[in-house]
């Protein structure tokens, strides 16, 4: 199973864009989402409060405020291929 960690707070629309677009492109992968208001911890607020959404795979850190298209897609399926089993 992919684990997937999202750094967001709440009403973030890039955030709801990032799920949404990793959900599509693990349609076929077993995937589980942990989603972190960024504001709910200070250290993580002063890390990456301006540069949500954060995304890590299986504990990675994977992309930051957007997904890039194609090249980082096929990557996202590699990584969790390559780091999960389903």
């Amino acid at each position: 199973m992919t684990r997937l960690r999202l750094l967001s707070r709440p009403g973030c629309r890039l955030c709801e864009e990032m799920r949404s677009r990793v959900d599509v492109l693990l349609a076929r992968t077993s995937h589980r989402w942990e989603e972190v208001d960024v504001d709910s911890d200070p250290e993580l607020a002063r890390r990456y409060g301006d540069a949500i959404p954060i995304l890590f795979v299986n504990g990675r850190l994977f992309a930051k405020t957007r997904l890039p298209r194609l090249a980082v897609e096929l990557k996202l399926r590699r990584a969790a291929g390559k780091m999960s089993k389903v």
